[in-house]
Order: C-alpha cells, then sequence, then structure tokens
C-alpha cells in the first residue's frame, strides 16, 4: 500500500494508530482466518496484519525481508509465541534478489524494476525514489507450507512482485490475498492466471483501506479483471481476494 513519506515512524502512525481501521481490518479477515487457524503474511511491513491475524486467535508466519523494518516488527512481535518473523522474501524459487528500498518511504520498498518503471509516469506516484539496493534471500510459498503447515489464509503484499510469489505455490490453498496498483494492473491478471493453473477459484475485492469486500457473491476471474480494468487511476490500489472452489 502507498503513502507519500516518513520512514518506519510514519508507517507506524499509519497502521497501528487508527482505531477505525484496526476494527474494520479486524471485521474483514475475521472472514478467513479461524481462532486457532495459521495465516502467512507474506510482505508483513510493521506487521499491522499480523497484528490482526493474532488478535484473532492465529498463529501467524511473517515475512519482511527489509532488514530496518524487520527489527521493528520483531520488536513488536517477537517476543508472541505464536508469531513466527523471516527476514526473507518469497518468490517462485529459493534464490537471493535485489531489492530496492526506498528509505524515506519503506511501504513501497520492492525486488520489482517494473513497478519502479510504472511509478515514474503515474502522477500519484511522483517524488518517490528508491535511493539503496541490498541482496535478500527468497523462500517459497511451497517451502512454507512443508515447513509449517497449510494456512487458512495468506496475505500477499509485495510491491509488484505478487505473480512470482504466487509462482513459488504448485497446490491450492483454500483462501489468499494479493494486493494490486492501478499502476500495475497486469499484475493482478497474473496472478489470477497463476491461480487458475492450479485451481479453481472465485475472486472478491477490497480498495484502499476500506478492508471490506465489494460482493456479496463472488465473482468469476473474467469479472474481477474486467472491473480491476475499469477502476480509474486514482483509486490506486487494493486486495483481490481468491477463494478455492469446492
Amino acid at each position: 500500500m502507498r503513502h507519500k513519506s516518513g520512514g518506519i515512524g510514519r508507517s507506524l502512525d499509519i497502521y497501528y494508530r487508527d482505531t477505525a481501521r484496526t476494527q474494520r481490518m479486524d471485521r474483514l479477515n475475521a472472514l478467513f482466518i479461524p481462532n486457532g487457524g495459521l495465516a502467512f503474511d507474506i510482505g508483513a511491513h510493521v506487521g499491522d496484519r499480523t497484528a490482526s491475524f493474532l488478535r484473532l486467535g492465529a498463529s501467524v508466519v511473517a515475512l519482511e525481508p527489509q532488514p530496518r523494518v524487520f527489527r521493528a516488527l520483531r520488536l513488536i512481535h517477537g517476543r508472541n509465541p505464536r508469531a513466527v518473523l523471516l527476514c526473507e522474501a518469497a518468490g517462485a524459487s529459493p534464490a537471493q534478489i535485489d531489492m530496492y528500498l526506498n528509505t524515506d518511504n519503506p511501504t513501497i520498498s520492492t525486488v520489482s524494476p517494473d513497478l519502479i518503471a510504472a511509478a515514474r509516469t503515474a502522477a500519484d506516484w511522483q517524488g518517490q525514489v528508491w535511493d539503496a539496493q541490498i541482496s535478500v534471500p527468497v523462500t517459497t510459498l511451497d517451502h512454507l507450507v512443508a515447513r509449517y503447515g497449510i494456512p487458512d489464509f495468506v496475505k500477499i503484499d509485495v510491491e509488484g512482485h505478487e505473480a512470482e510469489v504466487l509462482a513459488g505455490l504448485s497446490t491450492p490453498l483454500a483462501l489468499l490475498s494479493f494486493e494490486f496498483t492501478t499502476i500495475q494492473r497486469e499484475t493482478a491478471y497474473a496472478c489470477m492466471d497463476r491461480l487458475a493453473q492450479i485451481g479453481r477459484y472465485e475472486f472478491n475485492l477490497s480498495l484502499g483501506e476500506d478492508h471490506m469486500l465489494r460482493h456479496a457473491d463472488w465473482v468469476s476471474g473474467a469479472h474481477m479483471s474486467a472491473e480491476i480494468a475499469a477502476l480509474p487511476e486514482q483509486a490506486n490500489s487494493g486486495d483481490v481476494y481468491a477463494r478455492l472452489m469446492s
């Protein structure tokens, strides 16, 4: 999710001090995560979704590859016995990958050069600078499932790298979400195409910080693709929810 400036302190303000947002997030997550369940938080940042999953009684495996952000995540959740925190990225295969850091706005640090290229010509992204680069380790969803078990829910928010994360999943999971932006709608289409290769899914959508599903009845991949294509650029971002059909 994109915000304009302020570093880790701003992220903490945005993600932990808005009570109404927290309540909306918990209500939505409660639709997917049972008490005693397991959630994967891929791209945890400072861990607001991890916090929500923990409040709902789940165990959480949270990945955040930025070392400075990971330290904040560990300070917040490191003592919780139901939280496993990993300073890693996720992708199509185990490896090392270059990560481009936006030190003023670390919530949009990314391993995707394509996102950075798209941002250069997007009006709402002007002024964003990726000013440092590091190498980070990569794991896969398949590896996480093998090590920690089958999750009840997987949240993926990795700034344009979502399709590559799903490329590292070879068996269908019951429920997951992935972020998209209106400057990279093709990422959402690629994610849905990948899910169609491994299972029969239906979809729903939450825009921005609404944390509310837009559809009472879940829709097809074709419907969701058309809906995303029709969004104005000002919609900026959202989360697509995918549910495995029986």
